[in-house]
């Protein structure tokens, strides 16, 4: 997993200096100087560059994916201490992950201002501002409620407890977020088509008694904190004017994600003064069904008059192939301007059920990764949680770690909960404790308590759980120790009890692994994370988008969250989908998610030259392919596209599933004559070379090959991949290479396959011509990977031996 982090411009900007651009030691500082200032500004481009600088206030900065949004919103806050706009001690930076916030500081500090500035959630600030009006006004601190189950759980009838509860919470939480209170529940949740699950009266009821439950036992949730925290603002004007006096310099992250309630303690914070820099991307609005509203950003000017609106555009991330094809799903959208060189072009692929898809996942992440990649580097992801269990099982049993976002939290370990709970009994002030926290972060394993406190410690999966080990409680350490210092910015005064419940505030699953492990996520949880090469799994209909978003809003929020999931990749983007999908004892038919054809339009449209030399002579030669294979007025491309219609009409999908137009022009320029031939075709694989194979050569063999389609050129070693595979009947007569076809014979039969389906004739070709004695050299040979290297490896390099 890797942690979005906005590259921009040339890759050694300011930002990577191995020491501070400036001391950092203060607002006023007389030995800040102007070359101190513009040395923030090296490596920023000109939109960059005008976000930090500004001076338009209110402003809002519509920062698209993978173009430097936090690397100007950091810049921006070091930008404008460095000059004397703002007093470090006087910005408040909000953020919506505690995780989220610890890069925002650490990056500040490495601009070299230290721990100046006070970053946080909006739940985490609001707590530590009430336990100080708490205090002060002699008020009984009510307890922190961190799992709103032990109390709704009762309130729902036995029976649904299990498949109700859940989606009854989420009503409450949306609701809370929207400022509903129980007795208007009912008539605003029908307005906006919210579909819970009793009718709303009900909800309505249960939502009464949840919060008469909660004051009765002097309780409040985290939605709580923020209503309490603008209350009091309101009610005391004292207290107002000591926060508004603190915290003048007011940033917010991930603006488009903001909901009506942290909106209105937002407002409560500004009190009128217009010192706000907010920074979002509408595009990646995915959380309306939880409250949020993107209207805050996109009509930032008129919930602030006179506002100034800046956009960055320049995308540094995803490779022109990757955003394009993104984009695609964007109806009307505009893409961003790709400031990398052109990559692979994404591969989409359709597999018979769940198992075959998640098998072919984990052998794609094989290959990807070679024999010296990191496992890290890769993510598969899907729309919901329920997707990833075959996903697991594949990756397991092919012998590839991997982690999932559940489960690893560092609120889970029992080391840490001991350690919580130690802190949680004392009053004692937190800033006296930490020396004893650091320390316990480079002890020994072995004189740490080890029981557990409250049920067993969780699973790991199988060996490759996240954070396991010595690493693993070194790492949730220090991670305590960086939330303790994050805390005593905010509250340098706090006890260590109200550090355990700040932390408890914050996120739940906040531990950062280490561990060369393949992700797996959903779309949400990817949200802000980047890898070299991401698998987006399940894109069927019922899941992209799923089957519950009803209405424009929430299908359009469903192609955002897609795009955020495509947007994730760097290099290399594959998409998958099943035709059949195993719901408990069910096995149900399933079809393609139905944007895929934007998507495919969006990849068949890709400008593939990019003004490089070598790079374009290679796009040109695809292009001019391209343009040789489309012979509309030939009787056997109408005759393919006729074959394709049925095909399509058939098994009830849209026509490019069975195969795009550029695949045609494939199947023309190759002419393929067996089904060997049919895998050396670009976009046809051994799954649609067994559906729809018998079918295609029909076609080729009833008409005459077009004059006009010359074979595709095999010097340009961009077409590497696609040149080793061109069909050949292999040329060789030697004793080796009648020994490796009868091998292979005998392989296919007692796999019960065609034999092209366990090496091609190219393959054993150049297994003879190189004759590799290792591993590595099998390696080496084209369509031979890891996984065929694990079946085969050892008889081939005994046959070889004896060759």
């Amino acid at each position: 997993m890797a942690a979005a982090d906005d590259p921009t411009g040339p890759r050694a900007g300011a930002d990577a200096h191995s020491r501070p651009l400036f001391d950092g030691s203060g607002f006023g500082d007389e030995d800040a100087s102007a070359a101190d200032a513009e040395a923030l500004l090296v490596g920023l481009n000109n939109e960059q560059r005008t976000a930090v600088t500004t001076d338009g206030l209110p402003l809002a900065i519509h920062a698209g994916a993978g173009s430097g949004k936090t690397r100007v919103l950091t810049h921006r806050i070091a930008w404008r201490t460095l000059t004397g706009r703002d007093d470090p001690r006087r910005v408040l930076a909000l953020t919506f992950t505690r995780k989220a916030a610890s890069e925002l500081r650490t990056r500040l500090r490495r601009l070299g201002m230290r721990d100046q500035v006070a970053a946080g959630t909006f739940h985490a600030v609001a707590l530590a501002q009430l336990r100080t009006w708490w205090h002060e006004t002699d008020q009984r601190e009510p307890d922190l409620l961190d799992r709103k189950m032990g109390i709704i759980g009762p309130l729902i009838p036995r029976d649904k407890r299990s498949t109700a509860a859940l989606d009854v919470v989420a009503e409450i939480e949306w609701a809370k977020a929207r400022r509903i209170r129980p007795e208007a529940y009912a008539a605003l949740a029908e307005e906006a088509g919210r579909t819970p699950p009793f009718p709303t009266p009900t909800v309505a009821r249960i939502y009464a008694d949840y919060e008469e439950a909660k004051d009765q036992r002097n309780l409040v949730d985290f939605d709580d904190l923020l209503g309490r925290c603008r209350h009091a603002l309101a009610t005391d004007k004292r207290f107002a004017a000591a926060q508004r006096w603190r915290f003048r310099h007011l940033y917010v992250d991930e603006f488009q994600d903001v909901n009506p309630l942290q909106f209105d303690l937002l407002a409560g914070w500004l009190d009128g003064r217009g010192d706000l820099c907010a920074v979002g991307d509408p595009d990646q609005a995915i959380y309306g069904w939880n409250g949020a509203d993107a209207d805050h950003l996109v009509r930032f000017a008129t919930h602030f008059p006179g506002a100034t609106v800046l956009e960055l555009r320049q995308n540094y991330r995803s490779t022109p192939q990757v955003l394009r094809a993104a984009t695609g799903v964007l109806l009307g959208r505009d893409p961003m301007v790709a400031n990398r060189d052109r990559g692979p072009d994404p591969v989409l692929e359709g597999h018979a059920d769940e198992h075959a898809e998640a098998k072919a996942i984990a052998g794609r992440a094989r290959t990807v990764r070679g024999p010296n990649g990191r496992w890290r580097d890769q993510a598969v992801l899907v729309r919901t949680n329920a997707q990833t269990e075959p996903l697991v099982d594949a990756f397991r049993a092919a012998g590839i770690p991997i982690r999932t976002r559940a489960g690893s939290g560092l609120l889970d370990r029992s080391d840490v909960k001991v350690q919580l709970t130690q802190l949680g009994r004392t009053d004692q002030a937190l800033s006296k404790l930490v020396g004893d926290l650091r320390a316990t972060t480079t002890r020994e394993p072995d004189n740490a308590p080890t029981g557990p406190i409250d049920g067993p410690e969780p699973k790991g999966d199988g060996g490759h759980d996240a954070g396991s080990g010595d690493t693993g409680r070194a790492a949730a350490f220090a991670e305590l120790s960086r939330l303790a210092d994050e805390y005593l910015a905010l509250e340098p005064s706090g006890s260590g009890k109200a550090f355990v419940a700040w932390v408890k505030a914050q996120a739940r699953s906040v531990a950062d692994d280490p561990t060369d492990a393949v992700e797996v996520a959903t779309f949400h949880a990817a949200k802000g994370l980047e890898w070299p090469t991401v698998h987006v799994a399940g894109l069927e209909q019922g899941f992209v988008p799923i089957a519950h978003a009803k209405g424009s809003d929430a299908q359009d929020e469903e192609r955002r969250l897609l795009y955020v999931a495509l947007t994730r990749a760097e290099d290399r983007l594959f998409c998958t989908w099943a035709d059949q999908r195993t719901f408990g004892q069910r096995t149900a038919n399933r079809r393609p998610s139905p944007w895929l054809a934007d998507l495919q339009t969006a990849i068949a449209g890709l400008e593939r030259p990019v003004g490089r030399s070598e790079g374009a002579r290679r796009a040109r030669e695809m292009a001019d392919r391209t343009r040789r294979a489309t012979l509309p007025d030939h009787p056997v491309v109408t005759a393919l596209r006729e074959f394709r219609s049925a095909a399509a009409k058939a098994a009830n999908v849209p026509p490019y599933v069975v195969f795009s137009d550029a695949t045609l022009g494939d199947l023309i320029d190759r002419w393929p004559t067996e089904a060997e031939g049919l895998l050396a075709v670009h976009g046809i694989g051994p799954t649609k070379a067994d559906r729809h194979g018998v079918g295609i050569l029909a076609v080729l063999a009833a008409h005459d090959r077009p004059e006009a389609a010359d074979p595709p050129a095999n010097d340009s070693p961009s077409m590497a991949r696609t040149a080793s595979k061109t069909p050949t009947t292999s040329t060789g007569d030697s004793p080796l290479h009648d020994r490796l076809r009868a091998w292979r014979t005998e392989r296919a039969r007692v796999a019960d396959v065609p034999p092209y389906r366990v090496f091609n004739n190219t393959t054993l070709d150049a297994l003879a011509e190189a004759r590799p004695t290792d591993v590595d050299g099998l390696l080496a040979v084209p369509g031979i990977g890891h996984r065929k290297v694990e079946d085969f490896g050892a008889e081939l390099l005994a046959l070889l031996a004896d060759g």
